[in-house]
């Protein structure tokens, strides 16, 4: 079995940030969300994996993946233009070859592992399975009809009035039969190859589709407040207190907190959960809960709780900032304190002056 990653696209929804970096690249916890991806797909003992690329962003998601501790066999594959799921496995198609594989998008994290998932397609050997998550609202989202034995009956895009509540998540299994189903269908009034399409093709085939349902939670992370709540989410389940930097005599880290090597915390408070990169100052300042700090940050005289901030950022000044996202490099300062709370949506290399 091979795993398709697709890792291109434009990520509109995350603008500023996605006009400088790509979606799957975005941190979670200090982490770009595509290695939570790249952890799920070795925890399943797949070796082969194709990651789908844009021209814009291909070099930046390589450069991510270098250092490859899942001992991958990449295979950089580009999408010239972002047209769609199915899409995407035709210009995969030299890459998978004839094997059955696992296509996951980059920027979708879960709360549990797919092995369960995988053991259940190998077993039983349908033409593809799909995981489906109950959600509040469907008409948000695809949306599956399943019989009681998990087989799928048919594939709703945003229905008005949906047929369950069981929404796709974007982890997809797939025998080579797929190939035959995207070459069938045409682009949707998006201008794109739903891959949604290509799976109503092998139902209309008599071809089995079966169902998995996931358990725990998902977090698409294409928007701000999602990304805030993954990164909540990942620090709540995932940090665990380790003190590798400075703290002075002057400062109190409470709760679980990871500081990085080379990181110093200066006459400030830290609550945890939260990380803090390497080489960060964190000076005269408090640093709330389900905060995640990059690398050769400087937060000075403020306070920041629920937030995400990428490498290089400087926040100077800020009596409150919650519920934001400050990109790498920016600089966000004040003349003169006050306690408005701030809620901010930076891109990288910003300058706020407040």
């Amino acid at each position: 079995m091979k795993a398709l990653v697709l890792a291109g696209g434009k990520g509109t929804r995350l603008r500023p940030l996605t006009y400088t970096i790509p979606k799957q690249l975005v941190p979670v916890a200090n982490r770009p969300i595509i290695h939570y991806v790249m952890d799920q797909i070795a925890g399943v003992g797949i070796r082969d994996v194709g990651v789908i690329i844009s021209p814009d962003t291909g070099s930046q998601i390589k450069e991510a993946l270098a250092e490859n501790p899942w001992r991958f066999n990449f295979s950089f594959i580009l999408q010239e233009e972002p047209r769609g799921l199915a899409h995407a496995v035709m210009v995969a198609r030299d890459f998978l070859g004839s094997d059955p594989f696992l296509m996951y998008l980059g920027d979708n994290l879960i709360g549990q592992g797919i092995e369960a998932f995988v053991e259940e397609f190998r077993q039983s050997k349908p033409e593809a399975m799909i995981l489906l998550k109950e959600v509040a609202d469907p008409r948000m989202f695809g949306v599956a009809e399943v019989d009681c034995d998990g087989k799928i009956r048919r594939l709703v895009e945003k229905p008005k009035v949906p047929p369950s509540n069981l929404a796709l998540v974007g982890i997809y299994l797939f025998s080579p039969f797929i190939h035959e189903a995207v070459l069938e269908i045409t682009p949707s009034f998006r201008g794109e190859l739903e891959i949604t399409d290509a799976i109503q093709k092998l139902l209309d085939r008599g071809k089995t589709v079966r169902s998995f349902i996931l358990e725990r939670w998902w977090l698409d992370t294409g928007k701000k407040d999602d990304l805030l709540e993954a990164n909540r989410v990942v620090l709540d389940e995932l940090v665990r207190e380790s003190l590798q930097g400075e703290v002075d005599g002057g400062s109190r880290v409470a709760g679980r907190v990871f500081l990085a090597r080379g990181a110093r915390i200066e006459g400030s408070t830290v609550r945890g959960p939260a990380v803090i990169g390497k080489g960060t100052i964190v000076r005269n300042s408090f640093i709330g809960p389900y905060t995640s700090i990059g690398n050769g940050c400087v937060v000075e005289g403020s306070a920041l709780e629920h937030a995400v901030i990428l490498d290089g950022a400087r926040i100077a000044g800020i009596a409150r900032l919650e519920d934001s996202v400050v990109g790498r490099n920016a600089v966000i300062s004040k003349g003169s304190q006050n306690s408005q709370a701030l809620r901010l949506m930076v891109g990288d290399d910003a300058e706020v002056l407040l």
